[in-house]
């Protein structure tokens, strides 16, 4: 059996350096992969990857803007990798599959763009205000949602006037609406296996609060003129359909509606259907 070799406090102490450096060495590889991986999902569709310098944090963007006269569709990331295990916080939040930018490459249309999360594959060093909270317990703040929104501000001055169709999967459908929730030129809202009430879900899975962040179907009241469809997978026990069908009643039904999609769960292939998907327009019901 092998045992421990003694290690005195001075030992340790002098190779906490060369730990550190090690870990970093480690993450920053971990992110290259998760980069590459994005970078063959966009590179076949044509999008291009971008930095957004915005008040608070860096972005992460890919884009094909190919008609300036024609709507612009906004794509938002979910969570990504925010914990290793249910009481451990990632070190990193970049995503390994990236389904937010997988939807975007399965969008046909002229004018697309993907946005990835605050401190999602851009580097840590160009993000100093990025921490554990920004993907934890503040992943909705006020300034989160600000900073992707002065995004969506920068590629909407690229096609001037055109309407935005903003498309969230997981925690990127809980920006979509705080976002829509903060503009006049929303013109739809799609979310995907959405988390579009944080409160109810942290409850559902018996985890903490996030005081610090906005809760979507807070703001239902606020998007409910907008034509909007919230798909969700039957077989999803992370957000399950039951979140959508509350949202959609928050709004009062009439521009707003619920698809549950059979057998798809939280992380199922969304990519494979979102061509059809997408043929499922969103609407508003004729006023009473």
């Amino acid at each position: 059996m092998l045992k421990p070799v003694p290690t005195s406090p001075g030992r340790l102490i002098a190779a906490l350096p060369g730990l550190l450096l090690l870990v970093s060495l480690i993450t920053g590889c971990v992110t290259l992969d998760r980069g590459a991986h994005a970078d063959a999902l966009a590179k076949p569709a044509g999008l291009k990857r971008e930095l957004i310098d915005t008040d608070s944090f860096v972005l992460t963007a890919f884009a094909r803007i190919t008609r300036a006269d024609e709507p612009l569709d906004v794509y938002i990331e979910g969570d990504g990798l925010a914990w290793i295990s249910r009481s451990e916080p990632s070190l990193d939040p970049t995503p390994r599959e990236a389904t937010g930018l997988a939807l975007a490459a399965a969008d046909r249309a002229p004018n697309v763009v993907y946005l990835a999360r605050p401190c999602q594959f851009t580097p840590m060093a160009v993000n100093p205000r990025c921490g554990i909270p920004y993907w934890t317990g503040k992943r909705f703040a006020p300034e989160v949602v600000e900073s992707v929104n002065e995004a969506v501000t920068r590629f909407a001055a690229r096609v001037p006037g055109q309407p935005i169709n903003l498309v969230g999967y997981s925690g990127g459908g809980a920006l979509a609406v705080l976002i829509a929730a903060r503009r006049t030129d929303i013109a739809s809202i799609r979310t995907v296996a959405g988390n579009l009430d944080d409160e109810f879900v942290n409850r559902l899975h018996q985890v903490s609060p996030m005081p610090q962040s906005e809760n979507p179907i807070d703001f239902a009241t606020r998007v409910a003129a907008i034509p909007q469809v919230h798909f969700s997978g039957a077989s999803d026990t992370v957000v399950p359909p039951v979140v959508a069908q509350r949202f959609v009643h928050a709004t009062g039904d009439r521009c707003a509606q619920a698809r549950t999609v059979p057998e798809v769960t939280h992380d199922g292939d969304w990519s494979r259907l979102w061509p059809a998907l997408l043929e499922i327009r969103p609407e508003c019901s004729p006023s009473q």
